[in-house]
């Protein structure tokens, strides 16, 4: 492994991180969890158990990821994002007794490629969010966001689209085509979903 561990961040034996991984001080890398090369996981970031992490992906300060996540390449996950498990949270059962981990069913996120989740925003499981998607800034998503929204709000509705690049996308009136002003590239809209042309 060619990672590099902060001496205060725990990361367990069976974790497995990929090549030029790193991870900063105090965060927590459970059991078998699975990063990719080239990830950067910031101070007091979580990764639950088993969560799957594609190559190149940023979990800013203090993100928590519960299993069982799956992140997609080159998503990038802002400070104090949570991606929470668990459909309907107790900590104890109708009887009143402390739920184990047996208690419940865990669900998960899953995080496509490209995508963007903006600082404290939440994503309530179970959710899909699409690819290169923009969850802004404490935006609550609990519903699928498509490939290319941008979604803001609580909770989250698809306000706009971008691009690759992550900036709002204009519409060509001329064309009827979704146009990114900073590489050019062109998308069209079919039946509420995004394309690249």
């Amino acid at each position: 492994m060619n990672a590099r561990v902060q001496p205060t961040a725990q990361v367990d034996p069976t974790a497995d991180l990929g090549d030029g991984t790193t991870v900063w001080e105090l965060a927590q890398i459970r059991e078998k969890a699975q990063l990719g090369t080239g990830c950067v996981i910031g101070r007091g970031a979580y990764v639950g158990p088993g969560v799957r992490i594609g190559n190149n992906v940023k979990l800013q300060n203090h993100a928590l990821v519960y299993e069982p996540a799956e992140l997609g390449d080159g998503v990038f996950v802002g400070p104090a994002v949570v991606l929470t498990n668990d459909h309907y949270p107790r900590s104890v059962d109708p009887e009143g007794k402390l739920k184990r981990g047996g208690d419940w069913e865990p669900v998960g996120v899953t995080v496509a490629e490209g995508a963007s989740l903006g600082a404290r925003s939440v994503c309530v499981a179970p959710v899909r969010v699409g690819r290169w998607a923009l969850v802004a800034a404490g935006a609550v998503v609990t519903r699928d966001v498509p490939d290319f929204a941008l979604v803001a709000g609580v909770p989250a509705r698809r306000i706009g689209w971008v691009g690759r690049a992550g900036l709002r996308l204009t519409l060509d009136a001329e064309t009827g085509e979704w146009v990114c002003p900073q590489t050019g590239a062109h998308y069209a809209e079919r039946d509420g979903e995004l394309v690249e042309l």
